[in-house]
């Protein structure tokens, strides 16, 4: 009973967290299926409806169907080379112990301190030299650039938990390089590398001002955040129809998270445990 009521106020701090938390979330689900009257005369009423004319007018207003496609596509391409280039480099950073390794990290942990913003103006000339401007190839090369300081020092610490007694098991049934990466580091790093994938798609899924940028608002090629606000102009800032906008931009994250949150948690539980 002692214990019980020592807990009893970070219990109460939770439960209120949580409440300030579904709040916010049943207006803005709420808000998705009513009109701007209801919306302004009754905020927190339950939707009168559950009728889908806000989305089809989202879907149809915005063109997200392709925007969603654009945003997919950008995302999956730009999360694949990040892996191509943050798990190699973090195997051989792991597996090294020279000066020249740990220089190397340092530059990796470099990338924290740029600001998103401050590379902007480098970034357009770039992309107009290469002539890539106006294109979703440039956005695929360039937000794994991005992402690389971060995947490459989570990878690195993950890979350095491995006993090195793997790896020469390994050397002895003869495997290569290539092989002890593809075999033992990869699988026994895959809570890593799923919070790698979770982080990075969450902030390539979500990215709007490089993409506004570089890409531009042309319909056929503009991503779902950059497509997202022009529902603003289009329907004379109708909340209801912009609301049902942001929830379908936001299920393809939900879809996201559901499938990596059991290996975040594992690598979250892992990294806990070694501290």
């Amino acid at each position: 009973m002692k214990l019980g009521k020592r807990w009893l106020p970070a219990h109460i701090l939770v439960w209120t967290y949580a409440v300030l938390l579904v709040v916010p979330l049943y207006y803005f689900l709420a808000s998705a299926f009513k009109s701007n009257e209801e919306i302004f005369a009754h905020p927190f009423a339950p939707p009168t409806s559950l009728g889908l004319d806000n989305f089809r007018t989202a879907f149809d207003s915005a063109d997200l169907g392709l925007a969603v496609v654009n945003s997919a596509l950008v995302t999956v391409f730009s999360l694949a080379l990040t892996l191509l280039l943050a798990i190699p480099a973090a195997f051989a950073l792991a597996r090294s112990t020279g000066r020249l390794a740990g220089v190397v990290e340092k530059v990796f942990s470099l990338g924290f301190l740029i600001p998103t913003f401050a590379a902007l103006f480098p970034t357009f000339l770039l992309a107009a030299a290469t002539g890539l401007f106006h294109t979703r190839i440039f956005m695929v090369l360039f937000l794994p650039a991005t992402a690389l300081p971060l995947s490459v020092v989570i990878l690195v610490q993950f890979m350095r938990t491995i006993p090195p007694e793997m790896e020469e098991a390994a050397r002895l049934d003869g495997a290569s390089t290539f092989a002890v990466l593809r075999h033992v580091y990869t699988p026994m790093c895959l809570p890593g590398i799923a919070t790698v994938l979770l982080l990075n798609f969450l902030t390539f899924w979500n990215e709007y001002l490089y993409s506004l940028v570089i890409i531009g608002p042309d319909p056929a090629q503009r991503t779902v955040q950059v497509a997202l606000p022009t529902l603003k102009s289009i329907t004379g800032t109708d909340y209801g129809v912009l609301t049902a906008g942001t929830v379908l931009t936001l299920v393809p994250v939900w879809v996201v998270y559901t499938v990596l949150q059991k290996r975040m948690q594992q690598a979250l539980v892992s990294g806990a445990v070694k501290m």
